[in-house]
């Protein structure tokens, strides 16, 4: 806060004083004269010069307190009265004070500051996580595909049913299909298969695994091009090593959370990383559809065996939501919905139409 020399002086102003030795406060007047802090009590005759003083902001609620070189503090408990008194001599206030009791000012910086967050959350982020994933060793990712697998099978599946010669099958098409990728390029891979309690899927674990469930298999009856299309798809996680990048982000938007939202309550301080994690996701599915398309022209198959899945998703989806809506039979148990679509048709991906599109244009070019 500076001080107008030039304002004329003002009555003094009744105040408490504490000398910063002991808790004791002493009732004082105080007034600025000439350039000084005029402190005065039964026992006391002080002077401060006005820029030693570190002077309180001006705040809609709460005491004023004056703090002093010296170690002592001035402390006025009527704020309304203190600022009177302030501006009646000539101590005026920095411009950082104006603008946080300026509405206009208060809602702009919000504004900016919810732009910037967008911004960060949109581009920084994922530039910083490519930054640290392309200095992190392939270890770490193998660590965490263990554990999510581990994490997966507890929670999400249950051992497959498929045939060992199904599953050789199903290996022996993806395996020449990454043949003809340029030698050295494609990424050591490995696929499981699982029984699902989360319905067709395939989903490409940090290091290299990657699950296809027995609901996918026979979604497609067993067609091992169309599966070919979705193991390109997933293995395009695996090339760009999204689960690692993606694992990178939330923990950075968890820890601003942390820091934004303090501990007080974990569920907030987690929504920024859940909703970077779904914009995230958007991104690379799209870099992994890419991928898909390069892998299968490569082979001589088609982009479009992606849109054969996607019909196939939408049929069952159509026959869930006929089994939903029809009488039940007596005794019957409700069927439940099948909401669980990760990996290969995440929620937060881009629309179907638009990945259809997407396929089908990739198809028409040479």
């Amino acid at each position: 806060m500076d001080i107008d020399t030039g304002a004329p002086a003002a009555p003094a102003l009744d105040a408490l004083y504490f000398d910063g030795h002991s808790a004791r406060a002493h009732p004082v007047r105080i007034w600025v004269q000439a350039n000084l802090l005029h402190i005065e009590g039964a026992d006391l005759n002080l002077r401060h010069p006005v820029q030693s003083v570190d002077w309180p902001e001006r705040t809609r609620h709460g005491i004023r307190v004056a703090h002093l070189s010296s170690g002592g503090m001035v402390q006025c408990d009527d704020s309304l009265a203190w600022d009177q008194w302030a501006q009646a001599q000539g101590l005026r206030e920095s411009l950082v004070v104006k603008m946080q009791q300026n509405w206009r000012w208060v809602s702009g910086s919000v504004v900016v500051m919810l732009l910037l967050a967008l911004m960060m959350q949109r581009w920084g982020l994922p530039l910083v996580a490519e930054a640290v994933v392309s200095v992190t060793p392939t270890s770490v990712d193998e660590a965490l595909g263990e554990s999510t697998l581990a994490a997966v099978d507890k929670v999400l599946m249950e051992p497959t049913a498929l045939p060992v010669a199904s599953q050789n099958q199903i290996r022996a098409a993806f395996a020449e299909s990454l043949a003809h990728q340029p030698v050295g390029s494609v990424v050591p891979w490995t696929l499981v298969f699982r029984k699902s309690k989360i319905g067709p899927n395939a989903l490409a674990l940090p290091g290299g695994t990657i699950i296809m469930t027995d609901e996918m298999v026979k979604l497609v009856d067993n067609d091992t091009q169309v599966l070919t299309a979705v193991l390109a798809h997933e293995q395009g996680h695996l090339q760009r090593r999204h689960g690692l990048r993606m694992a990178v982000q939330a923990s950075v938007l968890g820890a601003v959370g942390a820091v934004v939202w303090g501990d007080i309550n974990a569920l907030l301080a987690a929504v920024p990383a859940l909703m970077g994690q779904a914009q995230y996701s958007r991104a690379a599915e799209s870099e992994a559809d890419a991928h898909a398309v390069n892998v299968l022209k490569a082979a001589g198959l088609s982009p479009l065996l992606m849109v054969t899945l996607f019909d196939k998703l939408e049929a069952q989806r159509d026959s869930q939501r006929e089994g939903e809506t029809a009488p039940a039979a007596p005794g019957a148990k409700t069927p439940k919905p099948d909401s669980s679509w990760l990996g290969i048709a995440f929620a937060s991906h881009p629309s179907d139409a638009q990945r259809i599109a997407y396929f089908k244009a990739a198809a028409l070019e040479e």
